[in-house]
């Protein structure tokens, strides 16, 4: 897997924790830096560990299904891009922003926000990748995107929340067709 492709994996798995961070920074009274950079220290530490830990979940039943790692890794990836897709697409069961940015709201939402993460970890489990590189990017860039949605949420306004889930979900559906591609014709 190239850094172009872990990349868009990374963006596609920050896109919940930018859209609550958006939402937070429309909705929280004073919203600033100090809180944008606690959001994003949340979110992207969470984003970092989960592909660590679904990656040592999968590596310990990867010996057992080595023979269709790459439907794995496909069916994780359309699974997770297509759900993001769908929940963007028929709208509703957005997360609300919080009212507040307590340890215990932060550290839920840092655990709704990188679930996918840990899947993407189990996936990556049936690759060839750097599973430490992969998630130290995925957890810079959760981190970034976090800072900066938080701090443009007053200016973009709640309509980018859809968009940039309906994307995220497109992404991983297609880094998912690409992986299923390249195994069963180039290998």
């Amino acid at each position: 897997m190239c850094v172009v492709e872990i990349f868009l994996i990374a963006v596609s798995l920050a896109l919940d924790a930018f859209a609550v961070s958006v939402s937070s920074g429309i909705a929280i009274p004073g919203f600033g830096w100090k809180q944008a950079v606690k959001m994003g220290l949340w979110f992207g530490t969470f984003q970092f560990a989960m592909p660590l830990a679904g990656w040592l979940l999968g590596s310990s039943v990867s010996a057992y299904i080595e023979a269709v790692d790459h439907w794995v890794a496909f069916g994780l990836l359309a699974l997770i891009g297509g759900r993001m897709a769908w929940g963007a697409i028929r709208g509703g069961d957005e997360e609300e922003a919080p009212s507040d940015l307590s340890a215990k709201r932060l550290c839920l939402l840092a655990i709704a926000t990188s679930i996918d993460a840990l899947a993407v970890g189990v996936s990556m489990a049936f690759m060839k990748v750097d599973v430490l590189f992969s998630s130290i990017i995925i957890g810079i860039v959760a981190f970034v995107l976090s800072v900066v949605g938080g701090l443009a949420g007053r200016r973009l306004g709640s309509l980018f929340q859809q968009r940039a889930e309906l994307v995220g979900g497109l992404v991983l559906i297609g880094i998912g067709i690409k992986i299923l591609v390249e195994h069963t014709l180039g290998g």
